[in-house]
């Protein structure tokens, strides 16, 4: 057996450690995936639905960079520990929501992990949607490859229903099942992923996916910087006139808001983009917009 230096068995760890190491030489995926191992059941069988990154394209950083240019910079998929953002609850920091929901489900894996070591949240596309699997957090998604599936654990429902029965990649019938067998709103219809480890564009990303209303825009030429193929889904578009059907969904207050930023009776992802950076309606607001967009204005087949 031959015995190395303590200088050179860190290096050796860090050259050849399946995930790169920011600080702590401990990574604490494996003890999450094991985690989740031992609350899987079911018989273990293969999985070929891909995981999807459902988020919204005009975004900014907290430094106001468009968050498609800071990805193409970064290379990487980053954690909300990292970015401060959400598509959904802003409860990522120490001690808060995210933070305690992590700990209880990955039996503490987490608790002494640098913010680039937690895990990447997406949805497991069952359904073969052509605009994500959880559209409630954007128009437009990353697919991810194949391999991936090997280092993401999942769950139904979402993580801000506390769920109760998680799986890994090759136990996954029960929440399909269960998914299959739920009558809820489609835009909580999807089994929630967690992603362990880094997640680079150009190793881990197959494609992005946009919303055409975008083509010919300056979210276009920024997501073509990315190491990625960009492709198309067939768009979000949503008349008053349907919307007005549902006040119930989400509010009526919200409806007026959509008839106020609307161009000829109609709302895109798009137009609620330019009544966040230019007409200055609070984002909270415009999410439950979209929330109306997302379940209502999807062509059907």
């Amino acid at each position: 057996m031959i015995t190395l230096p303590a200088g050179l068995l860190m290096l050796y760890k860090i050259t050849f450690s399946p995930y790169p190491l920011t600080g702590d030489p401990v990574s604490p995926h494996h003890d999450a995936l094991n985690a989740i191992q031992a609350k899987s059941s079911g018989v273990a069988a293969s999985c070929d639905h891909p995981i999807t990154i459902n988020f919204h394209t005009d975004r900014r950083t907290h430094d106001g960079m468009p968050l498609l240019l800071a990805m193409a910079k970064d290379g990487q998929l980053k954690s909300q520990f990292e970015t401060g953002t959400s598509n959904g609850g802003l409860t990522a920091f120490t001690g808060g929501e995210r933070w305690r929901w992590e700990q209880r489900v990955f039996d503490g894996s987490y608790d002494h992990a640098l913010p680039s070591q937690r895990p990447k949240y997406g949805a497991l596309n069952v359904q073969a949607l052509p605009y994500g699997a959880s559209p409630r957090f954007g128009s437009a998604h990353f697919r991810l490859k194949a391999h991936v599936l090997a280092r993401t654990t999942f769950c139904y429902p979402d993580s801000f229903f506390e769920p109760e029965h998680f799986a890994t990649h090759r136990h996954l019938a029960p929440l399909i099942d269960q998914l299959n067998s739920d009558d809820c709103d489609p835009l909580d219809a999807y089994i929630e992923a967690q992603i362990h480890g880094p997640l680079s564009l150009q190793q881990d990303v197959e494609a992005l996916v946009l919303d055409p209303i975008y083509q010919g825009t300056e979210i276009e030429r920024q997501a073509q910087q990315l190491p990625v193929t960009l492709e198309w889904h067939q768009g979000f578009a949503l008349s008053i006139e349907k919307m007005a059907q549902y006040p119930g969904y989400r509010g009526a207050q919200f409806i007026e808001i959509a008839r106020t930023i609307a161009r000829e009776g109609l709302i895109t992802a798009e137009i609620l983009s330019h009544a966040i950076h230019h007409l200055g309606h609070d984002p909270q607001d415009i999410k439950k917009v979209w929330h109306y967009l997302a379940r209502f204005g999807y062509p059907q087949p």
